[in-house]
């Protein structure tokens, strides 16, 4: 049986009423920070386990007391959690993750460099711009990880 993981980053204080349906049935949640209020974990958690950090808006509140960088294993891969990709601070190889989770930019991304996988998964809080209101989800069966990009609205 595969694990699912929900990704999710950029909330800013909105749980939209799309994303909690999308995360029915998670293992785990990941937050990558820029949460905006404890209530959104809070909801989260009804769901599943969450692991969240701080973003650069989480300022204030319990939030604010959050890691700014954090490690979870899960289904025996390692998840690193930064909400800027500017501001990883590991070598990714080196330190045996298999994949890196951030947001910051609300641009959702993947991709693989030096065999660890690299996710936004957007933002599914305020619009910004243009760009798309996203989350992720992920499937881990042994050794794969797959990833797919859910558009909320």
């Amino acid at each position: 049986m595969p694990f699912l993981v929900g990704v999710l980053s950029d909330t800013h204080g909105l749980l939209r009423p799309e994303v909690l349906p999308a995360l029915s049935g998670v293992d785990h949640i990941l937050h990558a920070g820029d949460i905006g209020s404890q209530q959104i974990l809070d909801d989260l958690r009804s769901i599943a386990p969450v692991t969240a950090i701080r973003g650069n808006t989480d300022t204030h509140g319990p939030c604010a007391l959050l890691p700014a960088t954090e490690m979870v294993e899960l289904a025996e891969h390692f998840f690193y959690l930064v909400h800027d990709i500017a501001q990883l601070d590991i070598n990714p190889s080196a330190a045996g993750v298999d994949c890196i989770i951030f947001g910051h930019s609300h641009k959702p991304s993947f991709e693989e460099r030096q065999g660890v996988f690299y996710l936004n998964p957007g933002s599914c809080g305020p619009r910004r711009f243009s760009l798309p209101i996203t989350l992720a989800l992920l499937e881990i069966d042994g050794e794969r990880i797959m990833h797919r990009l859910i558009h909320l609205i």
